[in-house]
C-alpha cells in the first residue's frame, strides 16, 4: 500500500494555523489556502494537522456561541438569550418586531433555545391553582358527532347483560347473574353455572362439601356433579396418584368409590382416636391443659 507523500508547512505557516485554530473547520481550511496559496492540502488534512499538535479548539470566551450564525447576527443573539423565558408565541412576535424579521418561523426560534441550552423556567406541566384554557366553555357541537354520541342510559353493543356465560381459567363455565359483587359492588357477578343450577335444583352446598364432576367440567347439568366431602378433594387430585380429573370415563367411578371408602376409614379410625383419647384423660382435664 504507497502512503502518500507528507504534507509540510513552512514556520510561517504553523504560526498561522496556531493562531487561528480555533476557527470552524471549514472556514480554517478557506482562510490558510487563501492566505499562502496552498490548493494541495484538505480540510481533513487541516483537522488531523489540529489533533496531532493537540491544539484545542474551545472553550470559547463567555457569551460566544460555537459554530458560525448562520440565521442570526450577534445582536440578534444577545437579544435571543435576554429574552430567552418569553412564551413562544410571544418570543416570536417581539423578536420579528425587534429585528424586522419575516422569514423566522417559531419552530426555528424554539429550535435554538433548545440548542444553547437556555431554561424558560417552565416544566410544561399544570402547577397547582393554574386554569386550564378551555374551563366553563362548552364542548364543540357538531350534527355528525352528537349522532353517534351515547343517550342517558343507553349501553354499548358489547354489554355482558345477566345470563352471559364464559369459560374461566379452570375450564368451568361462569354465568353472570344479578347479584351484587362483594368485590366492586357492581349489580352483577360471575358465578359457576354448575354450582348455580346445582344449588337451585338442590338448596345450598355446605360449607365442608364441595361439588365433584363426573364426567366434562364444561358440563353444568346438576346430573354430572356431585356433593362430596371438602377432605375427599387430596385423594382425588394429582399428588395422591390417582388423577382423578385426567383419569378416563370409565374408570372414574371407581376411583371416586375408593376414595370414598379411604375417607370413610379414616374419619372413622379418627374418632374413635379422639373418644379413647378422652377416656384416658384424667378427670377435670381438658384439651386446653
Amino acid at each position: 500500500m504507497t502512503r502518500c507523500a507528507r504534507i509540510s508547512y513552512s514556520a510561517a505557516e504553523m504560526r498561522w494555523l496556531s493562531d487561528n485554530r480555533t476557527m470552524i473547520i471549514s472556514d480554517y481550511h478557506r482562510a490558510f489556502c487563501a492566505a499562502f496559496d496552498r490548493a494541495d492540502v484538505t480540510a481533513a488534512q487541516l483537522h488531523g494537522l489540529r489533533k496531532r499538535q493537540g491544539w484545542k479548539v474551545g472553550p470559547r470566551d463567555p457569551g460566544h456561541y460555537a459554530g458560525r450564525y448562520t440565521l442570526f447576527s450577534a445582536p440578534e443573539m444577545e437579544w435571543l438569550q435576554a429574552n430567552s423565558t418569553l412564551e413562544i408565541g410571544e418570543y416570536h412576535v417581539a423578536f420579528c418586531a425587534a429585528f424586522s424579521k419575516t422569514d423566522v418561523s417559531k419552530q426555528q426560534l424554539h429550535a435554538a433555545r433548545k440548542r444553547y441550552g437556555w431554561k424558560v423556567g417552565r416544566t410544561g406541566r399544570f402547577e397547582k391553582g393554574s386554569v386550564p384554557a378551555n374551563k366553563g366553555k362548552p364542548a364543540p357541537y357538531h350534527p355528525n358527532s352528537a349522532a353517534t354520541r351515547f343517550k342517558p342510559g343507553q349501553r354499548p353493543v358489547n354489554t355482558k347483560y345477566a345470563g352471559h356465560e364464559r369459560v374461566g381459567s379452570q375450564g368451568y363455565v361462569e354465568i353472570s347473574i344479578d347479584e351484587t359483587n362483594p368485590h366492586t359492588g357492581a349489580d352483577r357477578r360471575y358465578v359457576h353455572k354448575h354450582r348455580w343450577l346445582w344449588e337451585k335444583l338442590n338448596g345450598p352446598v355446605p360449607a365442608d362439601m364441595v361439588l365433584k364432576c363426573k364426567g366434562e367440567k364444561a358440563n353444568p347439568d346438576p346430573s354430572n356433579w356431585e356433593m362430596v366431602p371438602r377432605g375427599l378433594l387430596p385423594r382425588l387430585n394429582c399428588k395422591s396418584g390417582r388423577n382423578y380429573d385426567a383419569a378416563p370415563a370409565e374408570l372414574k367411578p371407581m376411583i371416586m368409590a375408593v376414595a370414598k371408602i379411604e375417607h370413610q376409614v379414616r374419619e372413622r379410625t379418627g374418632k374413635r382416636d379422639r373418644q379413647l383419647g378422652d377416656c384416658q384423660r384424667p378427670e377435670g382435664t381438658s384439651n386446653g391443659n
